[in-house]
């Protein structure tokens, strides 16, 4: 899919899907914001990537808290003037105990990490995609958002309302050029074990270049029909 001259940031760009996002992005031609909390791990990224300056922009930022999303999104417009893609790969689990025995910060992490972290990244971001008339929002979130399970209520919270925003800010969007869609995965499966060492246990499981693939979808001409979906990939 050709992508050049998009701009597309991508948070949690270091991690185990962001990384391979960023580099089937890179592929097609995309212009890259990545963005991380790890100043270290980003410069590792940097290094491994070897893309032109004017391709690939680095900047480390808690996109839990509101600031630093509002200067995430002003560092991207100044560097490129534009965006165009964002894909919130932002992710992370807590969870092991009954709601019952589940301390308030457990709760309140999961809220941070999945809830607020794409709250603030969306009202730093969406504006400048609108201004555009075009734009692509992508947001990775679990089944357990509708089907939670047993000893996972922080988790299960944070999806959920992560699924609720997104789906609202799709109905916002409307008409506006700019899409926000779900991708729902049970488990990111960055080593392969389904395919290498196959279980029931892991049936269900994504690779981060199929979830990739689903992005790439979402984010061409053709994926812009889509607004507001949930993409289930696991089976």
């Amino acid at each position: 899919m050709e992508l050049k001259n998009r701009v597309c940031v991508i948070t949690g760009a270091t991690g185990g899907l962001g990384s391979v996002v960023t580099r089937q992005f890179a592929a097609n031609g995309a212009r890259l914001a990545l963005i991380s909390t790890n100043t270290q791990k980003l410069q590792t990224l940097s290094k491994a990537l070897n893309l032109p300056a004017q391709s690939a922009w680095f900047g480390a930022y808690d996109l839990r808290r509101a600031e630093s999303a509002r200067q995430a999104a002003q560092d991207v417009l100044h560097r490129f003037g534009k965006v165009d893609i964002l894909i919130h790969t932002v992710g992370g689990w807590v969870g092991g105990k009954p709601l019952v025995e589940t301390p308030e910060h457990d709760m309140a992490a999961m809220l941070d990490q999945h809830l607020w972290s794409a709250f603030h990244t969306a009202q730093g971001f969406i504006p400048l995609m609108t201004a555009n008339g075009w734009g692509r929002f992508v947001v990775i979130s679990a089944p357990s958002a509708v089907q939670p399970s047993a000893k996972g209520a922080p988790y299960a919270a944070g999806k959920a309302a992560l699924e609720a925003m997104t789906l609202s800010l799709a109905q916002d969007l409307k008409g506006s050029g700019v899409t926000a869609n779900i991708i729902q995965v049970s488990f990111i499966d960055t080593e392969h074990k389904r395919d290498q060492a196959p279980t029931p246990a892991n049936a269900g499981w994504s690779t981060p270049e199929e979830i990739t693939a689903a992005i790439l979808y979402l984010c061409s001409p053709e994926g812009g029909r889509l607004n507001g979906a949930r993409l289930p990939l696991f089976g």
